[in-house]
């Protein structure tokens, strides 16, 4: 039986200019709109904003006297998308995922600000004491768990609330901190776990009812906007909005026949998520994210002909040892504990969902003793910044290893070798 083979995006230097055209109307409208509500928030000296706390935080700095001098940071989203920061002048408690009424003094921020996510004074003008879904939520959390630190970091995994500095310390030295934050892995197991909820009941219906339907079509049409929703209540994470728009143009190619695993494929999804959503552009999350994507496409192009299973087990080694050097260079922190990040990987594709199903059946103490030696595990870490070059140096051989193989093996030696230096320097 001859397997139809998977077209290629483009098909003519034609085809190239017009998602050119397409990619920079959508990117001048996105930027027009955040402009606009930019010029909007400038008007005046101050502005009236509905927002909710994100993160609170604790920061001291020293004076010009020499006094020690705490304050206490809010992170804030406002109805419209909008994030800042601000202090608060009132020392207010278990401040985080309330809903606040705040004036802001952002007269002067630049537009680059605005995209970035700036500092604002403001003044807190009324905190509703009514709680919402989500809180509703992370109380039912809660109240499954004795250790708050437990708690803290099944409510991080399901609902993205921010962890405490030193619990997402702790997850940066045993390398698990991308398991923590919610992200495309994330997404891609509850996608398969919708799909197989959803794939028997439908069948049924499909076969008395509408068998002209496609399954596939109806179910991802589902699945997503299960997700979407699942998106928008949780505050849509950089990193899984990402997800979600690659899982969403993926499907198209798919269901056109467009080969989904290409460098082309990823760079039109790159575009096309920039030109929607423009603040990505400065998202830290978000880079780390499609780096992730880059190098799992890097792996599965070059070694397309080998085993499935040597494909899954070595992938798991291949995407560690490639985003170390990203890791190092921006978080710094790395243990004895770090490369046993790929064991905790595999098994987070079955932890995930049973603690899922755990937590909805009210049983999610269950695995709490284990998760508890996790937490407080002596990592023995040391605190050791990769410096810039290095990681341009491995961008850049990432780029080249796209066309070459050989670059492809002078990137793995070279990022193992980072690795080797860092073991060295722990051990």
């Amino acid at each position: 039986m001859k397997v139809l083979e998977k077209i290629s995006l483009f098909s003519s230097k034609k085809d190239v200019f017009l998602l050119f055209v397409f990619i920079l109307s959508l990117l001048s409208i996105s930027l027009s709109f955040e402009y606009y509500k930019y010029k909007e928030l400038t008007k005046f000296d101050s502005q009236l904003l509905g927002a909710t706390v994100q993160k609170a935080y604790i920061k001291t700095k020293r004076t010009k006297k020499g006094k020690i001098k705490s304050y206490e940071i809010l992170k804030l989203k406002s109805d419209d998308g909008l994030v800042f920061y601000t202090l608060s002048k009132k020392k207010l408690k278990n401040m985080q995922g309330k809903h606040l009424y705040v004036e802001i003094w952002a007269g002067k921020i630049s537009f680059k600000e605005y995209l970035k996510g700036f500092f604002s004074f403001s003044k807190i003008l009324n905190i509703d004491t009514k709680p919402t879904l989500k809180q509703e939520l992370a109380l039912f959390i809660e109240k499954q768990h004795k250790n708050k630190d437990i708690a803290s970091m099944y409510k991080a995994l399901f609902l993205a609330t921010p962890l405490a500095q030193k619990m997402q310390k702790q997850f940066s030295n045993l390398g698990i901190s991308h398991l923590i934050a919610i992200s495309g892995f994330h997404l891609g197991v509850l996608a398969a776990i919708l799909f197989f909820l959803i794939k028997y009941p439908y069948k049924i219906l499909q076969n008395r009812y509408f068998p002209y339907r496609s399954y596939k079509r109806d179910s991802f049409i589902i699945v997503s906007i299960i997700l979407f929703g699942y998106l928008l209540f949780i505050g849509s994470p950089p990193s899984l909005l990402r997800a979600f728009v690659m899982l969403v143009v993926g499907f198209i190619f798919y269901d056109r026949g467009i080969q989904i695993i290409s460098m082309q494929t990823l760079l039109v999804t790159l575009l096309l998520i920039l030109a929607l959503f423009p603040k990505l552009l400065f998202s830290i999350g978000f880079w780390l994210s499609i780096s992730g994507v880059f190098y799992i496409f890097l792996f599965l192009i070059h070694f397309k002909d080998a085993n499935k299973i040597k494909q899954f087990v070595l992938l798991s080694f291949w995407v560690y040892l490639m985003m170390l050097p990203f890791s190092l260079a921006i978080f710094g922190n790395f243990s004895l504990y770090h490369p046993l990040s790929i064991i905790w990987t595999s098994m987070f594709t079955l932890f995930y969902p049973l603690a899922i199903v755990l937590h909805v059946s009210g049983f999610g103490n269950i695995l709490d003793t284990p998760l508890e030696y996790l937490l407080h595990v002596n990592t023995h870490a040391v605190q050791i910044l990769l410096p810039k070059g290095y990681l341009i140096v491995e961008i850049l051989l990432s780029l080249v290893a796209i066309f070459s193989k050989k670059a492809l093996y002078l990137l793995l030696g070279y990022s193992f070798f980072i690795f080797i230096y860092f073991i060295y320097n722990v051990a």
